[in-house]
């Protein structure tokens, strides 16, 4: 091991690195084994904490995109909005570890929940109400700019600022689409589908929820581009 420098941070940790990322804390933040109802509950409790740290991350991504983007700025939140993905895929991907859980075992775990439910997380509920301003600032630019989306996409290459940041918009969209089908098929894989969750709400309405898009404007053209395509080689 190398030789460790002695702390110089404030904090008691044998180690900046410690003190820094405050790890006391942090690994203090999951029960200890004695309280566990079943020992997936620290599987569970780690996946749902870090799925919370990447979306706080996103969120400040995001609204960090909408304060450049009322600057006219239009490069920087292309850079921030692919963290905003990368932030989202990790959430997604973390859902993997869920599904090692039996649905037995997983029931042992919701014993300890009480009403808790993915409905009431601050991480997603922050990052759902800001990526709206994402997509009021962007139909702000494209009206001063006396453009439609249609011919946005027409004349890509003349607005490529633009079209990049309407591409990017849908790949936000895209991915949090996505992440929601994926969290749907874990639940119904691990408590099935005409249940109720932890605060009675049916999973069926989570189903219903994947239908929702925040850009629809953007996935519309797609098939009006399409019709005229097809109109034009008639």
């Amino acid at each position: 091991m190398p030789y460790a420098k002695p702390p110089i941070l404030g904090g008691s940790a044998r180690s900046d690195y410690e003190n820094y990322l405050r790890t006391d804390e942090l690994l203090r933040l999951q029960k200890e084994p004695h309280e566990w109802e079943h020992r997936d509950e620290l599987l569970f409790t780690i996946v749902h904490q870090t799925s919370e740290l990447w979306l706080k991350l996103a969120t400040s991504e995001t609204n960090e995109a909408v304060r450049q983007l009322r600057s006219n700025n239009l490069r920087e939140p292309q850079r921030l909005l692919s963290r905003v993905v990368l932030c989202i895929n990790q959430t997604h991907n973390a859902l993997d570890l869920l599904e090692k859980m039996s649905p037995w075992d997983y029931q042992q775990v919701r014993k300890a929940l009480g009403h808790g439910s993915g409905f009431d997380s601050p991480g997603f509920n922050s990052l759902r109400r800001s990526i709206p301003d994402l997509g009021n600032e962007f139909l702000r630019l494209l009206g001063e700019a006396n453009l439609p989306i249609l011919e946005l996409f027409r004349r890509e290459r003349e607005y490529e600022d633009l079209y990049q940041l309407a591409e990017w918009l849908i790949e936000v969209d895209e991915r949090v689409s996505l992440w929601r089908y994926r969290h749907l098929k874990v639940v119904e894989r691990t408590i099935g589908f005409k249940v109720e969750g932890t605060q009675g709400t049916p999973v069926e309405v989570l189903a219903k929820l994947n239908s929702f898009t925040f850009f629809q404007e953007l996935w519309d053209v797609r098939a009006i581009i399409t019709e005229q395509a097809a109109s034009s080689d008639s």
